[in-house]
């Protein structure tokens, strides 16, 4: 809105506020209609039913969420739903979560996650989706289970991998980065770890703060920013799903917490590409997918260093991209920016990566294909005349050239293409030599 309005933003943000008083909000909350297909402790496998006219093909996504975290990240709001997104273009669209975590739950570690849950899900997808590989997207705490459940059981049916917003070296978090040398002088006995074992893990309330913190300004310019924006509905609408996306957050379980807290951010483990899970060490460079990165151009929680640090420790992936996006943590993935650019460099990644047949129809596919060229190689025989016609069209060759070249120049530009990326796609191939 203007320093001084204009009557058409007057009539607008009068608009806004009627809205808001009579119905309690302008955010279309509805959720994607979904169907439950697996479940175990703490885990909840759902397939998103298509949307009526549009029929489901290629690869299956699998949503992975983090802990803590309600599933709704992927699903904030009509509009700027990463499933509403994937389902609507025909993308089969799976997601797995957690549920409430409890005091009861406080016994389970990392490798819960890691070993049975995240695997798990990914194998109920492929059958589910009829034997496809399958395309894992997670989300901060989410892309790391999914790389590390990758890294751990290297036969599970995956496609590709996609991380976004999750830091591997917490020095590079200005967050923790200052009070790590304070968390070294307890020894491992101090006040943080007397009380998330007192408490069975982070309390929700515990877990809230800390997401606002990491995005402490907006908190506090939040008011302002609503007051200068009445007239602008879809930014009201994305305020009043982000407030509802950080009051749905949970706990997290004590022992998987504590991992977190003495590996992760104590001792910085995962930086040197190799963490304990369970009774043995997994290691990133066991990671065989096809690896997309993302980092967040303003993310509090995962800067882009933090994130980037991951790039080199994927040495065994068979192509490494990376990419920065703009938002904040949650922003990056279903901001209102998401759609034109983090939503857009996943299709193009995904569909570089499926197979557009299925696995059933495949030998079918090329048995046909085998005999069609047969076919075409004993006309070519039979009808020898024919070759001269041929040759005497090179002006079609050349614009078919012409035109080629005006398409390569054209997506350089494109999303997914970023010339300013340090790692490119001959970059990315490099890194898994």
């Amino acid at each position: 809105m203007d320093l001084v309005p204009k009557p058409d933003q007057v009539v607008s943000a009068a608009g806004n506020v009627a809205h808001l008083v009579l119905y309690g909000g302008l955010a279309d909350l509805r959720p994607m209609p979904r169907t439950l297909i697996d479940d175990g402790m703490l885990r909840e496998v759902y397939h998103y039913r298509p949307v009526a006219g549009v029929r489901e093909q290629g690869d299956p996504v699998l949503l992975v969420t983090p802990l803590a975290a309600p599933a709704i990240c992927f699903d904030l709001r009509r509009g700027c739903s990463l499933v509403e997104h994937f389902v609507s273009g025909g993308r089969p669209t799976y997601l797995v979560e957690y549920g409430n975590v409890s005091f009861r739950d406080r016994n389970l570690g990392l490798e819960h996650w890691v070993e049975e849950v995240v695997p798990a899900a990914v194998r109920e997808v492929s059958a589910h989706a009829g034997g496809r590989p399958v395309h894992v997207v997670g989300w901060s705490l989410g892309g790391i289970f999914a790389m590390l459940a990758a890294a751990d059981a290297p036969d599970l049916p995956i496609a590709s991998l996609s991380v976004i917003g999750s830091p591997v070296d917490v020095t590079r978090v200005p967050l923790v980065a200052p009070l790590r040398p304070l968390l070294d002088l307890t020894g491992g006995h101090g006040l943080v770890t007397r009380a998330y074992r007192a408490a069975g893990g982070a309390p929700t309330p515990l877990v809230r703060w800390a997401f606002q913190l990491s995005s402490f300004q907006k908190l506090v310019t939040k008011p302002l920013a609503i007051a200068t924006h009445l007239d602008d509905t879809d930014f009201l609408a994305q305020v009043e799903a982000v407030d509802r996306f950080t009051a749905k957050m949970t706990a997290y379980p004590g022992r998987s917490f504590g991992q977190l807290y003495h590996r992760f951010a104590k001792g910085n483990a995962l930086a040197t590409g190799a963490v304990e899970i369970g009774d043995h060490e997994v290691a990133l460079a066991d990671i065989a997918a096809p690896t997309l990165v993302f980092a967040g151009a303003t993310d509090g929680i995962a800067p882009v260093e933090a994130v980037r640090a991951v790039l080199p420790l994927l040495s065994g992936a068979r192509e490494v991209r990376f990419e920065i996006v703009p938002g904040g943590h949650l922003g990056m993935l279903t901001g209102r920016a998401a759609r034109g650019t983090t939503w857009q460099v996943l299709d193009e990644w995904i569909a570089q990566w499926s197979d557009a047949a299925p696995p059933a129809k495949k030998t079918a596919a090329k048995k046909t294909a085998a005999k069609k060229t047969a076919a075409k190689e004993t006309a070519a025989k039979k009808a020898p005349a024919k070759k001269t016609a041929a040759k005497k069209t090179p002006a079609k060759k050349t614009a078919a050239k012409k035109t080629a070249t005006t398409r390569s120049a054209a997506s350089a530009d494109g999303i997914g293409s970023n010339p300013r990326r340090r790692y490119g796609s001959g970059g990315s191939r490099a890194l898994s030599r």
